[in-house]
């Protein structure tokens, strides 16, 4: 077996940054590349503020398909080993713009989620939250007030959740190596954010199997999946 690029326990503040391509091993789908969910759905219609507004039912049907979709998906390699490297080495943690919560799953406990998670509800109108592992959900409705509930997911057009971006923003200030991993780079502003890793001078490493407009930047570039990656990077998943 080749010896592995480096060792987590050489670095003082590890983040892994992960988007979609981390979760595609467990079968959930990548919103854009090959395969992308819109490539076959329209945001617009799903996926916003105003499609909600216009017919909830529709939005949580949509939701709900996806929930029972994900329900059935089970962490991967990926998302074990970076479980693995948090309990085994000090200051680790995860930024993900995933929604599926398989992070956790697997075992990490340091997770901000940028987009928000599919798992957990609010209500606008009352200020009621809730996380919820039904799927589907059937209770769509606020148990307070009358209004519907929707998904606690940062659709097309919102802002991300100031204190979420704030905890992410200062991770990635103190890290010293950052691995993303199955991110597309397309996505603002999450896309920019390891760029401030690198102006604060971490080692960067990508893990995905196509090039991104942030490649470049890269200090050093995988072109595989994100399991391959880091077998590779951290040698057969050993943090130490």
């Amino acid at each position: 077996m080749e010896s592995p690029l480096l060792r987590v326990a050489d670095y003082q503040h590890v983040v892994f940054f992960t988007g979609a391509g981390v979760s595609a091993e467990s079968g959930v789908p990548t919103y854009r590349g090959r395969g992308g969910i819109w490539k076959h759905y329209d945001y617009e219609r799903y996926a916003s503020q105003p499609a909600f507004e216009r017919n909830p039912e529709e939005v949580w049907r949509f939701h709900n398909v996806r929930r029972e979709r994900v329900a059935k998906c089970l962490p991967n390699a990926a998302h074990r080993c970076i479980a693995a490297c948090e309990a085994h080495a000090e200051h680790v943690s995860v930024i993900t713009q995933n929604i599926d919560g398989l992070h956790q799953r697997a075992g990490s406990n340091v997770v901000h989620e940028l987009h928000g998670s599919l798992w957990r509800s609010r209500c606008d109108d009352c200020g009621y939250t809730a996380t919820e592992f039904d799927a589907p959900l059937r209770d769509v409705r606020c148990p307070h007030c009358p209004a519907y509930k929707r998904p606690d997911i940062v659709w097309f057009g919102d802002a991300l959740d100031p204190a979420v971006f704030e905890i992410a923003t200062q991770a990635l200030i103190r890290c010293d190596l950052l691995v993303s991993i199955g991110t597309s780079a397309l996505v603002y502003p999450a896309a920019e954010l390891p760029m401030l890793a690198r102006r604060h001078g971490a080692r960067l490493v990508e893990i995905n199997p196509e090039p991104t407009p942030m490649s470049p930047q890269f200090d050093t570039c995988l072109r595989t999946t994100a399991s391959a990656g880091l077998d590779r990077l951290l040698g057969a998943f050993d943090p130490s």
